[in-house]
């Protein structure tokens, strides 16, 4: 089984922090976006991976060598930003059995091996999520067997609240990218790009039957707000990791703090992750991400994404700010 992993996107509602880190490579609880993918790809026995790269593409590509050389990985560039079926279409040449196609915009808990035991006449699995806005989404419209019939993008109608989630595993390789040639034949959507969606609605227009299922834990990462809430839940969830030690220290679970850290006279969590090597000296922390390499002093900060080796002084609120940046204020105590 081949894997497809689109990942070209610029991640504009993650700036400033994607102007030098590519969206996939932020980390949430301690571990890159991409890392809790791949590792779900590493237990299923995977070996081959395209990656549709663009903008810092190079970065991306870097990390897979470096972190998963187990891999055969395949980087592909997605010179226009054409849509969803144009990134998975640069594929193609790598693709001559059943694929799944993956974007890491999320964190997802599903069972992917479910995919072994499938009946003969499915041709293909669209995991999803159950939402209550779902106007902001593509939904799955399914008949009473759990089998797509529509897939439809923010609708105004409640005809669905099953959100399509970005997973998909396709054994009927042959008839997607049929699909997408079709697709990408066609007018564009709304946004001009070409959506992978058309080309499934192709698939089950032709006889195909794609089974939708139920993700058991679904975790948006394309945004400050739901990254810091993606944090928050998987600290609850078993990613959360105690301070090796402190002066001065006080905790509020849940935390993730990596070995290597220095904590004096500060009060963390909840729900905070720390990078390594960071140091933080009389401070409050709560609700956020600091990077690694991180020096924070005479802070008081909360809903905060601090990139790696950021320096922050004398500063009390909300503070997001990329790797190498530096705030120094005139605070001179946040601990009275």
């Amino acid at each position: 089984m081949k894997v497809i992993i689109p990942l070209a996107g610029k991640g504009t509602r993650l700036r400033p922090h994607t102007y030098v880190t590519p969206k996939p490579l932020l980390r949430v609880a301690g571990k890159t976006v991409m890392s809790y993918i791949l590792d779900d790809l590493q237990d299923l026995g995977v070996s081959e991976i395209v990656f549709i790269t663009g903008y810092l593409g190079d970065k991306i590509e870097a990390y897979v060598k470096q972190e998963y050389p187990e891999f055969k990985a395949h980087f592909v560039e997605q010179p226009v930003q054409d849509g969803t079926a144009g990134a998975v279409s640069l594929a193609r040449p790598f693709v001559a059995e059943d694929c799944l196609i993956i974007f890491v915009d999320t964190v997802f808990d599903a069972d992917l091996k479910m995919i072994k035991t499938l009946p003969g006449d499915i041709s293909g699995v669209l995991w999803a999520t159950e939402v209550e806005d779902y106007q902001r989404f593509g939904v799955l419209v399914t008949d009473e067997n759990g089998i797509m019939t529509r897939i439809v993008e923010k609708p105004t109608d409640p005809i669905s609240k099953l959100a399509n989630i970005g997973l998909y595993y396709i054994r009927d390789w042959q008839l997607l990218f049929k699909g997408i040639e079709n697709t990408m034949h066609g007018p564009t959507g709304k946004s001009g790009e070409y959506y992978l969606t058309d080309a499934f609605q192709y698939m089950v227009d032709h006889g195909a039957r794609l089974k939708v299922v139920n993700v058991e834990g679904w975790y948006d990462c394309g945004e400050m707000s739901t990254l810091l809430q993606t944090n928050q839940v998987l600290l609850q969830h078993g990613r959360a990791r105690e301070p090796d030690g402190g002066s001065g220290l006080q905790v509020h679970d849940p935390v993730r703090v990596a070995p290597g850290v220095t904590l004096e006279n500060c009060e963390i969590g909840p729900n905070v992750t720390i990078g390594t090597a960071s140091v933080l000296r009389g401070c409050k922390v709560r609700d956020s991400i600091i990077g690694e390499h991180v020096s924070i002093e005479q802070a008081d900060l909360h809903d905060s994404m601090i990139g790696d080796h950021a320096v922050v002084r004398g500063t009390n609120g909300s503070v997001n700010i990329v790797d190498h940046s530096v705030i120094v204020g005139n605070q001179e105590s946040v601990r009275g």
